[in-house]
């Protein structure tokens, strides 16, 4: 089969043949992939800033936003069967360890994380688990919701962890309107009466968030911080949530937080600097937030099923993964790149 392998850092990956997977443990399953999202931190991955932390085997095949068919089961799953349309939670679980008995099941102490750890989805099958598996209506196409796998529910998990404080008459900032943050803002849309501010240096990203639900956008100028302030009449908003979170960005949310409010990053690769006398004076939160539950991807599956959160994407044969990740590099995507094998 066809796959999208990285053989070392800082080079481009390559579309390689490789054998098909097979199925060796009861719980296992195979999935033909029918929408693989290429992601930012696909190019976090290339440029090594994973590998300490996961120490993948070169070469591997990437890919951790995945959706598709059914192709195999092992002998104990009952779940899905072949034929099945399913969406892939990106971390596999163990379903023993406390927190995933405990319903928090991204910090599993056993999880692996395809296309992180070892082969991911950017091929024409997968090798996954019963436990990663949540079955879809028939008629949804995998390239229209694999990037919710991943990005989605990672936005999800962070608006869904923000609800509590989101009751009407607050406000709340999303930092960049783009792969994550398109899905952000629809998710708050859905759930939250929150007045909700976008900010993002592209103007056409602003639009589609006025086009999801934002009521107010910022472009991000140089005075963000002060139109912000001004929009919240001098307050901060009550939760920002920081899809950027570098080059400025993060220094940017933390100012834009006001008085006993919560900075959420969820973005990554910048720093953020705090004097720690700023945090007790005023209150401020600051809370990471990384993938999410099984069953908040279920929960957004529900969404999206029923129209309410729905991704902007642009699709690419698999051969064009190159050029996939080198568009996103570029800011040429409005919302997910989709590789469809």
């Amino acid at each position: 089969m066809k796959a999208v392998r990285l053989h070392g850092y800082h080079q481009q990956p390559v579309v390689e043949d490789v054998p098909e997977p097979v199925i060796s443990g009861p719980l296992d399953v195979i999935v033909k992939i029918g929408g693989a999202g290429v992601c930012r931190t696909d190019l976090h991955i290339i440029e090594g800033q994973w590998a300490a932390a996961m120490s993948p085997e070169l070469p591997y095949t990437l890919g951790h936003e995945n959706a598709g068919w059914v192709h195999a089961v092992g002998s104990a799953v009952s779940n899905v069967a072949v034929g099945d349309t399913v969406i892939l939670h990106p971390s596999p679980t163990c379903g023993l360890c406390r927190a995933c008995r405990a319903g928090d099941d991204m910090h599993c102490e056993k999880s692996s994380f395809p296309g992180l750890s070892h082969d991911g989805g950017m091929a024409e099958y997968l090798l996954t688990s019963a436990r990663a598996c949540i079955r879809l209506d028939p008629q949804t196409r995998p390239q229209d919701v694999a990037a919710l796998a991943d990005a989605g529910i990672t936005a999800y998990h962070a608006v869904r962890k923000a609800l509590p404080l989101l009751y009407p008459g607050t406000s709340c900032v999303v930092i960049g309107a783009g792969g994550l943050g398109h899905i952000g803002i629809q998710c708050l849309a859905a759930l939250s009466a929150t007045t909700i501010i976008v900010v993002d240096r592209n103007p056409d990203a602003l639009k589609l968030a006025e086009q999801l639900g934002a009521q107010h956008t910022v472009v991000a100028d140089g005075s963000q911080v002060d139109a912000v302030r001004e929009i919240t009449d001098g307050a901060g908003a009550s939760v920002v949530l920081d899809f950027v979170a570098e080059q400025g960005a993060e220094q940017d949310g933390w100012e834009m937080t006001g008085r006993a409010g919560s900075y959420f990053v969820i973005g990554y690769g910048g720093t953020v600097t705090v004097p720690t006398l700023d945090i007790i004076s005023t209150e401020r939160n600051i809370i990471g937030n990384i993938v999410g539950t099984y069953n908040e991807l279920a929960e957004l599956m529900a969404l999206a099923e029923g129209g309410k959160v729905t991704l902007h994407t642009r699709s690419y044969p698999l051969a064009g993964a190159v050029e996939a990740l080198a568009d996103l590099d570029a800011g040429r995507i409005r919302g997910r790149a989709i590789l469809v094998p």
